[in-house]
């Protein structure tokens, strides 16, 4: 592996993106990017970049996967006794980045992140498989253990606990939706003249501007 990344380099060519191309709903802008992004194969699409901060504003990021977008906002679903869930109560001010490398896109959200109601939770958690709701009850997310076979071990207790299809919610495991006051989309371009729209949401509706690369 070479260690000098300097010549790590790639020409975008693709579609512009354009002010009188672009939906005046940031939404709707990211949904139909999305679209694209789905019909183009890009593997995990809904793969995000999730950033949070402690009170005092130490960051943290991993990727978590977007469940659902709609005017309302993102959502995503996790442990709220993990270490993400812990800074989103400390701090709800949170980011998202979507990177779409074929298609040399990127999409980054800020807002607020607030817990979803408890029927909001449940109601997803029953559309999950049925291995993948006995997982969330192994250990609570984020805490130290001494083995993987740990993990494999209290699987195996829980799928005993829980033999047929109901599994319940753990009280822990929930939904966030981000609600967005800024969301910028970035379309990568010739020599590096990048396109970059954002977003600014003011009293009845959104500004747009144009960002230089």
């Amino acid at each position: 592996m070479a260690d000098d990344f300097s010549d790590l380099r790639q020409e975008y060519r693709h579609v512009a993106l354009l002010e009188q191309d672009a939906d005046p709903d940031p939404v709707a802008q990211f949904k139909d990017w999305f679209g694209q992004a789905v019909d183009y194969g890009v593997p995990l699409p809904n793969a995000m970049a999730l950033a949070t901060a402690t009170r005092d504003g130490k960051p943290n990021v991993r990727f978590v996967l977007l469940k659902d977008v709609s005017e309302e906002g993102f959502t995503f679903y996790t442990h709220s006794v993990s270490v993400k869930g812990r800074e989103i109560a400390e701090n709800p001010d949170v980011a998202l980045v979507f990177y779409w490398t074929q298609m040399h896109r990127q999409v980054r959200v800020e807002g607020r992140a607030h817990l979803l109601s408890h029927e909001e939770a449940d109601a997803y958690f029953n559309t999950r498989p049925h291995d993948s709701r006995l997982a969330v009850w192994v250990a609570d997310q984020s805490v130290e253990i001494e083995s993987r076979e740990f993990l494999e071990s209290r699987m195996a207790e829980i799928a005993e606990q829980y033999p047929g299809e109901s599994v319940p919610r753990p009280a822990t495991w929930t939904g966030y939706r981000v609600v967005p006051e800024r969301i910028e989309f970035w379309q990568g371009r010739e020599s590096r003249l990048h396109d970059r729209l954002l977003y600014t949401r003011e009293e009845g509706g959104w500004k747009i501007v144009r960002l230089a690369p």
